[in-house]
Formats: structure tokens, C-alpha cells, sequence
């Protein structure tokens, strides 16, 4: 079984990298994956969240994530 993998390529990958290295927050699937989330300014602050499979280097997914809020 083939899964889809959502990637919007409008995002860079800079900023895909400066997530995964730089993550505000993460949090960890139930299906092992992790998920982490950083904003990045030059897309007008918006946070963008980088899901990543178990050995942490495979990019399973990364959008801009409105629901997403700081954590205090």
C-alpha cells in the first residue's frame, strides 16, 4: 500500500530545514511520526509544521498550520 505524501513545494527548503532543527514545539504521533512546528518570519510570521517520519530525517509532510498557537 502506497501512502500519499502532502508537500507543498511552495515552501522552502530552508525553511523545512530551519523547522527541523529549530523546532518551538514538537509532539509525537501515535504512528511514530513527529510532528514539529517553527514560525518563520518571511512568511509573515505564520508557523509551519513539519511532520517527519521515526528516524527524524524522511519529510513526510509540511504545511502552514492556522490552528497551531504558541505555546505559553
Amino acid at each position: 500500500m502506497c501512502e500519499s505524501v502532502r508537500i507543498d513545494w511552495r515552501y522552502k527548503d530552508e525553511w523545512i530545514e530551519y523547522v527541523i532543527a529549530k523546532p518551538e514545539a514538537e509532539s509525537l504521533q501515535a504512528d511514530g511520526r513527529i510532528r514539529l512546528w517553527a514560525r518563520i518570519p518571511q512568511a509573515g510570521g505564520k508557523y509551519l509544521r513539519v511532520v517527519l517520519l521515526e528516524d527524524r530525517e524522511t519529510v513526510h509532510s509540511a504545511f502552514f498550520d492556522r490552528r497551531f498557537r504558541e505555546q505559553k
